[in-house]
């Protein structure tokens, strides 16, 4: 028997495996059963380059699980290994014994993903002891067995074993003993496991009888050998690569379409992409792509390799050009990772552009569906948003769809504006803008429906896009300053009615959490309606933004939302309400404004003896007297708007007016909502 050092440079080897090789101790499956996997297709390599003669047999690859003995064993029927391979490729770390095997079968082995090294070391994160029973194919070849219990000691003597190939006894160590359960092995292969090239068996397959389940005679294979992806799409069917995805995701619906890769130059990649339906949450569907290198399973967390916005799609990626313990810093930094990332984003443009030209119909019905990944890519990569553009749709209230050419065609004729601004008008909830959609619809405009997560940032990035063009939601202004034309109604209104109207109406509107109204005045016509709420585009989509993604905009969601409250001064309700005003309280008012008036002259000429006087040149009596001039204005101001507040609160056609535009833009609940039900019923 044979004892020794491992040949490494420090004696803290196996303290830095446990804590630092592998971010996650569960790998250790995946590089062992990978190691086996390796084994058993070098020795299929050799066997097809005549270098091996004797017969292939089975070559499943075996883990066995001792529960009793907390034991678990990875078996093959690969290469196995001498005395000196075990020397060279275990006890001489800096070695591995892929490298050599490449260089000289590189031709055939571009599937060989690493033999021994530091893959097989990960087995001491979980493992007090490890065995390597193993057994060269090389004729006349010594089995040895080689042991160690996590300390730079090992022992290497001969043993007998009947077959070639290697058996890795892991002895699981009493903090990792859920490695040593059948259901944690099973939950590890069927996630690490479930695609390697070669079968990997673990225990007998499962059946009912006599109400339990037993074990029966055939071995239970854990996973596909021949995956979707790397088979030639000539070949499949769309029923194959919807069974692949249900495989993947059982809960899932069926996905939209489906993007098969399968690149060799200037990089490897293989693999296929779905466009899943996604729910309203974005975040929660990310990291379904599944990275393979080589059919062994690597990591769902793939930003870096895939751009952020394809990091919504389900599916597979194998590429050998990615190592298995991917790092975000070395992902950041690799170039094939890059290339990678810019291939997968033409290919998608591409695809789509495809499905766009050959069934339109097609792409229109699952439009509404795609369009946050489309949208998604647009923003956030410029090669995309290029490519997208052509076949990127719009949709319009009627439900009909336009490319953007298509639809700037549409509204050029109608929708340009004064200044020559082209405007595209948009709703976001078709229901509680339904009177400005049709109101814009009357004045023959046409109107998007901009209602998805990603249009408030969308509409931004356009109007950055299209020259001469803006977006503007029908309930941002009166439909008549919507698209600014030339020709403007006349308000037949004084200022003092204005004035008056002013507080008779900002006196009756209900509180309204988190909202301020400003009372304004259009000259509309009597078929538009006696009043209205707008709210100015561009807090509002700051607003918008803010609440999706703070930042720089956070601040905007603070403040409270700002409406306005638009009076049309030329309907006839409108001038019903000044006529009951000026019979009711006319009279007063005028009085009060009238003193107003006056007082306001003396203060005027006041001010105007004060122009070019420093304070100590002006006399005390003047300075007394205009403090007294602006108190009692002050008073009879606040008297005015009392006699106005009070005869509006009486007045249930103003309360009526305000809440008919509160109701239709669904901001009328509870108390107020009652009240006017009530005030509905008393007035008919």
């Amino acid at each position: 028997m044979q004892k020794g050092h491992i040949g490494v440079t420090t004696e803290n080897i196996f303290p830095i495996i446990k804590k630092y090789l592998y971010s996650d101790h569960e790998i250790f499956l995946r590089e062992l059963v990978s190691n086996a996997v390796d084994a058993t297709q070098k020795l299929k390599t050799l066997a097809s380059v005549g270098e091996f003669k004797g017969e292939l047999g089975k070559t499943a690859v075996k883990v066995i699980l001792d529960e009793k003995k907390k034991t678990v064993t990875i078996s093959d029927r690969g290469v196995g290994m001498t005395a000196e391979e075990i020397d060279k490729y275990i006890n001489q770390v800096a070695f591995s014994g892929a490298n050599e095997f490449l260089e000289k079968y590189k031709k055939d082995a571009n599937a060989i993903i690493g033999h021994f090294g530091l893959g097989f070391y990960s087995s001491f994160m979980v493992s007090k002891k490890v065995d390597i029973i193993t057994k060269s194919f090389k004729d006349d070849s010594q089995a040895v067995k080689w042991s160690c219990d996590g300390s730079p000691e090992y022992t290497l003597e001969e043993t007998n074993k009947e077959d070639r190939g290697t058996d890795i006894v892991l002895h699981i160590d009493d903090e990792n003993k859920q490695y040593a359960t059948k259901s944690e092995i099973d939950k590890l292969l069927k996630k690490y496991c479930r695609f390697l090239p070669v079968e990997v068996v673990f225990g007998k397959e499962t059946e009912w009888k006599d109400g339990k389940e037993v074990d029966t005679d055939k071995d239970n294979v854990i996973n596909d050998t021949k995956p979707l992806w790397t088979r030639t799409p000539s070949e499949l069917k769309d029923e194959d690569y919807s069974k692949f995805y249900r495989d993947l995701y059982p809960m899932s619906e069926d996905p939209l379409f489906n993007i098969h890769l399968n690149v060799d130059y200037p990089f490897n990649l293989t693999g296929v992409l779905y466009f899943p339906k996604l729910k309203n949450n974005v975040e929660v569907q990310k990291n379904k792509i599944q990275l393979y290198c080589n059919q062994v399973y690597v990591t769902d967390s793939v930003e870096g390799i895939v751009p952020e916005f394809l990091t919504l799609l389900h599916g597979v990626l194998d590429s050998p050009d990615i190592p298995l313990n991917v790092s975000r810093s070395y992902l950041q930094s690799d170039g094939n990772v890059k290339k990678i990332s810019s291939h997968i984003t033409k290919k998608v443009a591409d695809r789509l552009e495809e499905i766009f030209k050959k069934d339109r119909k097609i792409f229109e019905e699952k439009w509404d569906d795609l369009k946050i990944f489309v949208e998604y890519g647009m923003l956030t990569e410029e090669k995309f948003y290029d490519r997208a553009k052509k076949y990127t749709l719009l949709k319009n209230t009627e439900g009909k769809y336009f490319t953007f050419d298509e639809y700037k065609d549409i509204i050029k004729g109608n929708q340009t504006d004064k200044n020559k601004q082209l405007i595209y008008l948009y709703t976001t909830d078709l229901l509680a803008q339904h009177s400005f959609i049709e109101a814009a619809k009357n004045k023959g405009y046409d109107v998007l429906v901009m209602d998805g997560q990603l249009d408030s940032h969308f509409i931004n990035h356009l109007e950055s896009k299209f020259e001469n063009s803006s977006f503007v939601r029908v309930d941002g202004d009166v439909v008549d300053k919507l698209i600014q034309k030339e020709d403007t109604a006349k308000l037949d209104l004084t200022e003092a009615q204005k004035s008056d109207l002013t507080t008779i109406f900002s006196s009756q509107v209900p509180n309204v959490d988190k909202a301020n109204f400003i009372v304004s005045f259009e000259a509309l016509s009597e078929k538009d309606a006696p009043v209205m709420i707008t709210q100015q585009e561009f807090m509002r989509r700051m607003k918008e933004m803010s609440a999706m993604g703070g930042g720089p905009m956070s601040f905007y969601g603070e403040m409270p939302d700002s409406y306005n409250l638009v009076v049309n001064g030329n309907h006839a309700l409108v001038k019903q309400v000044l006529e009951a005003e000026e019979k009711e309280v006319g009279e007063k008012v005028a009085s009060t404004r009238s003193k107003v008036e006056s007082l306001e002259k003396k203060k005027a000429e006041l001010e105007k003896a004060k122009e070019g006087k420093k304070d100590e040149e002006i006399p005390q009596a003047d300075k007394d007297e205009l403090e007294d001039l602006t108190k009692k204005i002050t008073e009879l101001n606040k008297k005015k708007d009392e006699e106005l507040s009070g005869f509006a609160s009486k007045n249930k056609v103003v309360s009526q007016l305000i809440d008919l535009a509160l109701l239709s833009n669904n901001m009328l609940k509870g108390e107020a909502l009652t009240k006017f039900v009530k005030r509905s019923i008393e007035l008919i």
